[in-house]
């Protein structure tokens, strides 16, 4: 039996206005430390989510088993934390989409992925210990490679598949004295991952000597595409949560229509751009397409699934992450910033006097959301850049800035673009990555200096 015929079986023991989701999971996962293998996992589940409508109000349950017991009582679980909701009153929700005219299709699955062969992790991993023990260090990192299938059926008469692979790695190399450096790469297939690279990338950036210590201040700062996409990630969440804008809570309150940013940076959720890890529809079966976030600077739209984009007096864009919608809200997923004219970091750091070279940021927390102001440290390869080139180490510090407001002070990005994702995996998987060039900006505030 196919998830698709798993499908139509669960939606027949529901009644009324139900949607059943099936997600597969078959996934491989190697941890590594010290330049040994220290971890690996191989999983492969299936869950069954049933979301049922009652006057608005949404209930929801999930199941591993597929008897039709198991699956009828996954219905009745949905089905009556629904109608207590609607006890309260009618709820936000619109009701379930009809079927769309028909899903984009996406180059997002690679046959070699899914295969998940243990014997290509085991030699990337020989490969990273290789080159560390070469340069004199210990390889940290995971590698990992997975094959998700996605099915719903609803009783609207919606019926949707999609199938996606995603593979990636990280090293990070370290010396006796805790010096280190970071590497990393991946896509939507294993093709992406070159582990020479990887790891050569991360034993270069580890501080050749003792770093030295930059004081508390403001200053010129290049950011690689690792730190640039950790600020774009945090702020998915903090300006383009379409619930959290239509509350009044979101970074972009008031702001639509405005600028945002400097005229150099173009920021779009495109779910079918070559590098990044695309999908056919979202959680709810909404078809995906590209929604330009901020253009020229200006910031032009938000992200809605259903319920938000109904409070909002407005249509889904697509990116609900979550059955009925999450409670969090809905965010962009395949977010891609244009490249500028630069041509690498060097030239990115040649004006600066006396700035700082950032490789990626660590322990990454909001501060005050609505102002995007976060607060972090850097890690695994932070220069000093000194007359137009980046030169000494200098000591992790911590920053507290906004990220608007680094995005409003950039001056210039190289035209070369990078994926950059963590691949941080604490549930079910869900691959995403941000598409970003390295870039300038002035005023970058240091507030602190990380411990020894």
């Amino acid at each position: 039996m196919t998830i698709a015929d798993l499908a139509e079986r669960a939606l027949g023991l529901c009644e009324g206005d139900a949607q059943i989701t099936i997600i597969r999971e078959r996934s491989l996962l190697s941890r590594f430390a010290r330049s040994r293998p220290t971890q690996a996992t191989a999983v492969d589940d299936l869950t069954v989510n049933v979301l049922v409508l009652r006057d608005g109000q949404a209930g929801s349950a999930e199941t591993n088993l597929t008897s039709d017991d198991a699956m009828r009582a996954a219905f009745d679980r949905a089905d009556a934390s629904a109608r207590i909701a609607a006890r309260s009153g009618p709820g936000d929700h619109p009701g379930l989409p009809s079927a769309p005219d028909g899903h984009p299709a996406h180059q997002g699955w690679d046959e070699a992925t899914a295969a998940l062969d243990p014997s290509l992790a085991g030699a990337a991993l020989a490969r990273a210990f290789a080159i560390a023990a070469d340069h004199g260090f210990d390889a940290f990192g995971i590698w990992t490679a997975g094959e998700v299938e996605t099915v719903i059926a609803s009783s609207t008469g919606l019926r949707a598949r999609d199938i996606v692979t995603d593979a990636y790695m990280k090293v990070i190399c370290r010396d006796d004295a805790g010096r280190s450096g970071w590497g990393a790469g991946g896509g939507s297939a294993i093709a992406t991952i070159d582990p020479d690279a990887i790891a050569t990338e991360a034993a270069r950036r580890v501080p050749p000597e003792e770093p030295a210590e930059l004081g508390v201040g403001e200053y010129p700062v290049v950011l690689e595409p690792y730190a640039v996409g950790e600020l774009l990630t945090y702020l998915s969440w903090l300006a383009f949560d379409g619930l959290a804008h239509t509350e009044g809570r979101g970074a972009l309150d008031g702001k639509l229509g405005t600028r945002v940013a400097a005229p150099a940076v173009n920021l779009a959720d495109a779910p079918r751009f070559a590098r990044t890890l695309p999908r056919a529809f979202d959680f709810e079966g909404v078809p995906k397409a590209p929604l330009p976030l901020i253009q020229d600077g200006v910031a032009h739209a938000v992200a809605y699934d259903l319920r938000s984009a109904n409070l909002a007096g407005t249509k889904s864009t697509g990116h609900a992450i979550a059955p009925g919608g999450s409670p969090h809200g809905a965010i962009p997923t395949n977010l891609v910033l244009a490249g500028g004219g630069a041509a690498d970091s060097a030239e990115l750091a040649a004006p600066i006097e006396r700035g700082l070279y950032v490789t990626r940021f660590w322990y990454v927390n909001p501060v005050h959301p609505k102002r995007t102001l976060l607060t972090g440290t850097t890690r695994d390869g932070t220069y000093l850049i000194e007359d137009g080139k980046i030169s000494r180490p200098v000591r992790d510090v911590r920053f507290t800035d906004s990220i608007l407001r680094i995005l409003e002070a950039t001056e210039a990005l190289t035209a070369a673009q990078r994926f950059v994702s963590d691949a941080d995996f604490y549930g079910r998987r869900f691959a995403t990555g941000v598409v970003c060039p390295a870039l300038r900006s002035q005023g970058f505030r240091v507030t602190g200096v990380k411990p020894t």
